[in-house]
């Protein structure tokens, strides 16, 4: 019963969501405030519905309903709890219905505290936002019923796929989804303007909480994705360019461009169609992942579903939102004011580097993805793009970017002198060049990237330790005090501006020197021996058998010394999981400021007591979380800030007063 009940809200919600997506966009039209009006309890409704439909859902995976075809296929009674709630988003039709609750809840969140927005942007945002949500509804309802009944129901169920039956994974899709979905808002923001046909100061400071939000998530989300690659499936490494990696990083690289371009229409009234350009493509990008990940097109652990029909409607789908949203950004956009002007040395001109760049960079990572796809189904065969094509394509993008990152935050205004700000950081010079030429002596002949990398990693570091020294008054003669007084009045915004670009410092180091400096073996070991890497010594101790709620595992156990002292004990396990018949990896690793102690342990020998092993040490690599993190943080530093939570105009409380400015239409000062 509570199935159906669950089935039957997820029906009333799409007709919800087509009622939202029609009434307010004609009351908006027609100016009829009534019909606008439905919007927000349209959109609060429809979220109610769903989560109806999601918990039912959910109910049913708890308690092992394997009368539910999704629950039979994705659950086991044997399974922990933890995966058994995970186990409700890790397959096709599961993970759709928290896309469009998520979906729903972003439509609801602009409804309840959106009071501020115009009636009308408000009403057609939401309209639009309801829009998507019926195509993703009527996928679901046509295609991917997630509450299908099976007539008898199986004793047990097929279980998860052990690959995702980890902690990691069960916080990545979520995690990713919300960064996806928090760009459908800004779309439905920026098509709403495009009807509208105003996009001004006020429209970008509404829009950059949303996409500033969707950015943080989806930041957290990929580095989430990353680490899991790293520790799970046993190789060690932690981005491959997968295409379906690759599918929600496109998205970021454009969402980034669009956080920055947003900032240009709030301060400058300038690169206004740009920025509604980039919303749309922003969530393309997001749709087309969605499209790789349920397809058939692509076979991947990240992949979902294998059905061509599913694949068809999402492509509809996709050339609807993607094709309706350019096409009518190619009739309005003309009729749009351009802003103010700038020169090219300024902060707008540094913005406009940053948008290229990231764009081009973008673009690579487009090509490289779908080209494979597009000359398979043109009958040219199937051909590889592997790492060495986005490395020789992407890193020479990023490095000037970086080189950019640490200049245009100290540039002025509409126009800047650039001597100047290259005089102020001279210590960065001096640092950059120190840690060029060690780099030099320690890698010649290996890898110019590298060397680069690490160098910029420090360049940009030392840049925003200056500039961050400049803003509180270091070194101005104001004392500790009017130090510590400016410290505490800086714009949350800005201190979270330095944190993000102080992440992207750390975490390029982390990738550039594990990259580099990695020590790997891989060999056979037996009882008693030893092998060094990269001066640890690693002593097998050899494997024992142990069980576990729904595994049994072969688990090593190794000890690893330097100089003849303890550092750790490794107990990495090779599982083999009892319904599927599957197998896992689980490395063991030991963190340490410099780097981490990896071990794998693999088969054994099928003659004599040995096993293969894999032995890592990998330098600095937790930097590349440790400044994802970072990243994240300064995101969630500068949506604190409270300018960006104020952006319309507030009515005089006393007749007669002298009206408030609109506060997302005041230029904000620097």
């Amino acid at each position: 019963m509570i199935v159906e009940l669950g089935h039957f809200a997820l029906i009333l919600a799409l007709c919800t969501a087509l009622v939202q997506s029609v009434l307010p966009m004609w009351g908006a039209q027609r100016n009829i405030p009534g019909f606008m009006a439905i919007a927000t309890p349209a959109a609060l409704v429809q979220l109610g519905l769903i989560l109806v439909s999601f918990g039912a859902l959910m109910h049913a995976y708890v308690v092992s309903d394997f009368s539910v075809l999704n629950v039979a296929q994705n659950s086991h009674t044997l399974k922990p709890m933890l995966y058994k709630i995970s186990g409700v988003w890790g397959n096709h039709e599961g993970s759709l219905l928290l896309w469009v609750l998520i979906l729903a809840l972003f439509g609801a969140i602009v409804a309840l505290f959106g009071r501020n927005l115009p009636p009308g942007l408000k009403a057609r945002t939401l309209s639009v936002q309801a829009m998507i949500a019926v195509g993703f509804i009527l996928f679901m309802a046509l295609t991917s019923n997630p509450f299908t009944r099976i007539t008898p129901a199986p004793v047990n169920g097929q279980d998860l796929n052990p690959l995702l039956q980890d902690p990691g994974l069960a916080f990545h899709p979520p995690m990713l989804y919300v960064g996806y979905v928090g760009f459908s808002i800004v779309f439905s923001f920026a098509i709403a303007a495009l009807i509208e046909g105003r996009v001004d100061a006020a429209w970008a400071r509404w829009v950059r909480p949303w996409t500033l939000l969707a950015w943080v998530f989806l930041t957290f989300g990929i580095a989430l994705g990353s680490w899991w690659a790293y520790y799970e499936l046993g190789w060690g490494g932690w981005w491959y360019w997968d295409p379906v990696e690759n599918a929600s990083f496109m998205p970021w690289l454009l969402g980034t461009a669009l956080l920055h371009s947003a900032i240009v229409v709030e301060k400058r009234d300038a690169l206004k169609t740009w920025t509604i350009l980039l919303a749309i493509l922003t969530f393309g990008l997001s749709l087309i992942g969605t499209f790789l990940v349920r397809s058939g097109v692509l076979t991947s652990v990240h992949a979902f579903a294998t059905d061509p029909d599913r694949g068809m409607f999402i492509l509809l789908l996709l050339v609807i939102a993607i094709g309706g949203g350019l096409a009518l950004y190619a009739y309005r956009a003309p009729q749009l004011k351009g802003g103010g002007l700038f020169a090219p040395i300024s902060r707008e001109g540094a913005l406009v580097l940053n948008n290229l760049l990231l764009t081009a960079a973008s673009a690579t990572v487009f090509l490289g993805t779908l080209y494979p796809l597009f000359l398979e189904a043109l009958g040219g065969g199937k051909v590889s793009v592997g790492p060495p094509y986005f490395n020789a394509t992407f890193i020479p993008l990023m490095l000037p970017l970086v080189a950019a990152l640490g200049i245009g935050p100290l540039l002025a205004w509409k126009r800047a002198d650039l001597k100047g700000a290259l005089q102020r950081l001279k210590v960065a010079f001096v640092i950059t060049g120190v840690v060029f030429v060690v780099c030099a002596y320690v890698l010649w002949g290996r890898s110019v990237f590298g060397m680069l990398g690490l160098a910029l990693a420090a360049w940009l570091a030392t840049a925003v330790l200056i500039e961050f020294a400049e803003r509180i008054g270091i070194g101005k003669g104001i004392g500790w005090n009017g130090v510590w007084r400016r410290a505490r009045t800086m714009p949350r915004a800005s201190f979270g501006m330095m944190l993000a670009h102080l992440g992207v410092a750390v975490a390029m180091t982390g990738m550039t020197a594990s990259t580099l400096w990695q020590s790997e073996v891989i060999t056979t070991m037996q009882p008693g021996e030893t092998r060094t890497v990269a001066g640890y010594d690693f002593t097998f101790q050899g494997a024992s058998p142990v069980k576990g709620p729904n595994y049994r595992a072969t688990e090593g156990r190794f000890l690893v010394e330097v100089d003849g002292e303890t550092l750790a004990k490794l107990t990495p396990q090779k599982r083999q999981y009892v319904v599927s018949g599957r197998s896992t990896t689980e490395a063991a690793i030991r963190t340490r400021p410099l780097g981490d102690i990896f071990a794998v342990v693999g088969d054994p020998q099928q003659n004599g007591p040995g096993y293969t092993v894999r032995l890592y040490f990998k330098p600095l690599v937790a930097w590349i979380w440790f400044g994802c993190g970072i990243m994240g943080l300064g995101g969630l530093v500068s949506l604190s800030d409270r300018r960006l939570r104020v952006g319309a105009p507030t009515r005089a409380r006393r007749r007669g007063a002298a009206p408030q400015p609109a506060l997302g239409a005041a230029k904000a000062q620097d």
